[in-house]
């Protein structure tokens, strides 16, 4: 139980603590999130990005598997009507599956085995370890929409489960962000390939915790491609940002 408090609030330091951190992220989003928008927070853990949707005015439907961190969203933002907290993962398909949980790291927690198989391999996770955690409801990003109405922006943060959450997309949104890392770059290239089939996407991506664009232009598709497929193993991680170009959509 020690290492899971511990965990938790390390979460929370990182997430809350660090100064002009909020600042910073309200910079990056603001392009995307109008007053009033729609944001869905795929991955929320502790809320902090729940926090800056709600300060540039938009309503946030937080998607999150760990029940101890749906608590914690719930103590954070169960009081704001305009935050819908959703107690599931968020897959290919709706069904139930297993967590593979860090209990001392659980920003790294996961449905995915073989992304935990990968970055075994990186040194940045050295000394983390996995075991089977709860059962959770999964649920997919279309019957989200569904049932809460097409986001301006989705926030996707999964630990190598990017690409099938977009799997369980069938609906260009106007604009989202996944999570890549380098030694698992292959699932972030995964995301655009998705992406190019739903609609006419530019893309940027901003390194680690930097919070602010990488590239000076939006890049094509194969642009986007070529910088995740140059990322070294021990590249580190960061987001890619997608958005639509002109409202043009392909056919799904």
């Amino acid at each position: 139980m020690f290492p899971r408090a511990l965990g938790i609030a390390r979460s929370l330091a990182l997430y809350y603590g660090v100064p002009f951190r909020a600042q910073r992220l309200s910079r990056l989003y603001a392009p995307f999130v109008a007053r009033g928008a729609l944001c869905f927070d795929v991955g929320a853990h502790a809320g902090n990005r729940v926090r800056c949707f709600r300060r540039l005015g938009a309503r946030v439907v937080a998607i999150e598997p760990q029940p101890d961190f749906v608590r914690v969203l719930q103590m954070l933002y169960g009081r704001d009507r305009a935050v819908a907290i959703v107690a599931a993962a968020v897959g290919r398909s709706p069904g139930e599956a297993t967590l593979l949980e860090s209990r001392r790291t659980p920003t790294v927690t996961t449905l995915s085995a073989a992304w935990v198989d990968r970055v075994r391999t990186d040194p940045s996770f050295a000394g983390v370890s996995w075991s089977p955690g709860v059962r959770v409801q999964v649920t997919t990003l279309d019957a989200l929409i569904a049932a809460h109405g097409m986001p301006a922006f989705v926030k996707i943060d999964v630990e190598g489960f990017e690409a099938e959450v977009l799997g369980g997309l069938s609906h260009a949104v106007a604009a989202l962000s996944f999570e890549y890392l380098g030694v698992a770059r292959d699932n972030a290239v995964a995301c655009v390939d998705r992406l190019a089939r739903l609609g006419d996407y530019e893309y940027n991506w901003s390194r680690g915790e930097t919070q602010r664009m990488a590239a000076p232009a939006w890049l094509e598709p194969d642009g986007m491609r070529e910088v995740l497929r140059r990322l070294p193993g021990d590249g580190g991680s960061g987001d890619v940002y997608a958005r639509l170009r002109d409202g043009r959509l392909a056919a799904a």
